[in-house]
Formats: structure tokens, C-alpha cells, sequence
């Protein structure tokens, strides 16, 4: 039996659960997610946040209780399910052995083996999971957004919106396909787009850019597209009333060099912002007093 606790892990619906290397170590660009998609077996609920998995690798909350993978309890689970386990203790290869053993004809089990591969950076397998995934179930929308994430890995920024594009048609109200589309617009120096579809998101989901997470986008491109991005969260926060989220967001990209004083001071989403003491020390420690 898996017990309560992990199957609340389970049931979150995962944020970021891309294991791709973090090229920008401790800035807020590098908290932005590229989100996979990953159904778990059984009775279940549809997906589980591997950010707090990795938080319990760290020895940090929320502390999930997983069952042991070895012993005769862990051999009577049905195959897919041992995969899950596995995949929690992050055990890819045996959690690969232990999902190719499940039903060949499941789009699901297909597309948890991209995932699983996917952690191990073989982008090029995962793809074939992916679309073996699809072959299966066209429009399954989280193989879709899946296979996109392995585009966007490979800076195919076009292709990778096309799949995030083809998520969302099959399932329209999901935020992290929203935030993956902005992601992949951002890094295609498409910043219109990306603000439009991580608004959209917002609406969707009010803390999808807050909520702490392990894994992480990785090459996102030159540093200006990283001061547009965070200069564009920056105002998304502040024009929903989160001075402090759009505080860090703003001073993340001027660490990446933002310094477009007239936009700053003029842009009409900023207006809250600009009313308030954090602004004006940032403004003091910029140097941009007048």
C-alpha cells in the first residue's frame, strides 16, 4: 500500500520537473519552469510535483514517506507502479526496466519512460517515448507538452511552441503549458508573446511563478533575454499587487543588465511599484535618484 503521504505528493501537479543542468546558478531566471507532465499509476491522481521529491532528497519539507523498492511488497506492485516508486528515489534506469515490464499499448506508460529519460539527459530517447506516446493517443496533451520540453532542451524554440501550442488545444486551461509556451517565447526573443502566455498562466494559476522548485530552466539564451523576461515578471507581479515578487524579479534583471530608465519610470504597470519604499531604495542603490 503507498502510503497518504506520497500519494499527496502525487496528486500536486508538477511545476518544474525538468532536470536539465541549471546554467544560471541563484538567479531568479533560473527558477522559471519548464514543466513535465507525469501521470501516475493506478488509482492515483493524475500527476505528481517532483520539486518537492527533490526537496525530500535534500532533507527539506514537505517530508514524504516512500516505500521501500526492494522485499516481496515492493515485487506484488503492478509494474507501473514500481516505476513511480522508482522514479521518486530517482532509480531511472530500474524505473525504465520497471515501466518497459508494463502494458506496451499505454500512451501513459510511454510517455513516463520519456520522463524517465528525460531525468538521465537523454533527450533524444525521451523524444522516442514521446512520440511513441503519441502514436498511440494524438492529442494526449501531456506527451505533447513533454515532447516540447525535449525541443525546447535542444534550443528548437520553434518547435517546442508548436507542442506547447498543441498542449493547449487538447487541454486549454492547464497554466504550466502557458508557462512553458512563455518560456520557449522568451528564449525565441518572441517577448510580446511570452509576456501575453505567462499572463495567461497567471490567471490561471496566481503562485505558478512563486512556488519553489529544485528543477530548473536551463539555457535560456544571452542575458538579455533574461532581463526582458525578469523585466517582464516584474511587471506582471506588480500589476497583480506582489511588490515583493516584482521587487526580486526587477532587480534580477538589472543584475542582467536592464537599464532602461525610461520604461521604468514610465511604464503603466510599474505604477504601483513605483509608489512604494522598496522601489525607492532600489532606486537609491542604483543610483537613479533625482
Amino acid at each position: 500500500m503507498i502510503p497518504p503521504a506520497t500519494r499527496r505528493a502525487h496528486s500536486l501537479v508538477l511545476v518544474t520537473a525538468l532536470v536539465l543542468p541549471l546554467l544560471f546558478p541563484g538567479r531568479l531566471i533560473a527558477q522559471l519552469p519548464v514543466s513535465l507532465s507525469h501521470p501516475v499509476a493506478g488509482a492515483l491522481p493524475a500527476a505528481f510535483d517532483l520539486s518537492h521529491v527533490s526537496r525530500l532528497a535534500e532533507g527539506r519539507s514537505p517530508q514524504l514517506e516512500v516505500p521501500e523498492t526492494s522485499g516481496d511488497g515492493f515485487a506484488a506492485l503492478p509494474p507501473e507502479t514500481q516505476g513511480d516508486l522508482l522514479m521518486v528515489r530517482h532509480q531511472y534506469l530500474a524505473a525504465i526496466d520497471a515501466y518497459r515490464r508494463g502494458p506496451h499499448d499505454s500512451a501513459v506508460i510511454w510517455n513516463k519512460l520519456g520522463i524517465a529519460y528525460q531525468h538521465m539527459y537523454a533527450l533524444d530517447f525521451a523524444r522516442m517515448q514521446y512520440e511513441k506516446a503519441l502514436s498511440l493517443e494524438p492529442n494526449y496533451a501531456e506527451a505533447l507538452n513533454n515532447l516540447g520540453t525535449v525541443y525546447y532542451g535542444q534550443k528548437s524554440y520553434h518547435k517546442a511552441e508548436s507542442y506547447y501550442r498543441r498542449a493547449l488545444r487538447s487541454k486549454p486551461n492547464t497554466a504550466a503549458f502557458y508557462c512553458n509556451l512563455g518560456t520557449a517565447y522568451f528564449a525565441d526573443h518572441k517577448y510580446r508573446q511570452g509576456l501575453a502566455a505567462y499572463q495567461q498562466a497567471l490567471v490561471l494559476d496566481p503562485e505558478i511563478f512563486i512556488r519553489e522548485s529544485l528543477a530548473r530552466i536551463a539555457e535560456m539564451g544571452t542575458p538579455e533575454a533574461e532581463a526582458q523576461l525578469n523585466y517582464a515578471l516584474a511587471k506582471l507581479y506588480a500589476q497583480s499587487g506582489n511588490f515583493d515578487a516584482a521587487m526580486r524579479c526587477l532587480r534580477a534583471a538589472f543584475s542582467d543588465g536592464f537599464d532602461d530608465r525610461k520604461h521604468l519610470m514610465e511604464d503603466k504597470e510599474l505604477a504601483g511599484l513605483r509608489g512604494t519604499p522598496q522601489f525607492h531604495l532600489f532606486l537609491t542603490e542604483e543610483h537613479w535618484q533625482n
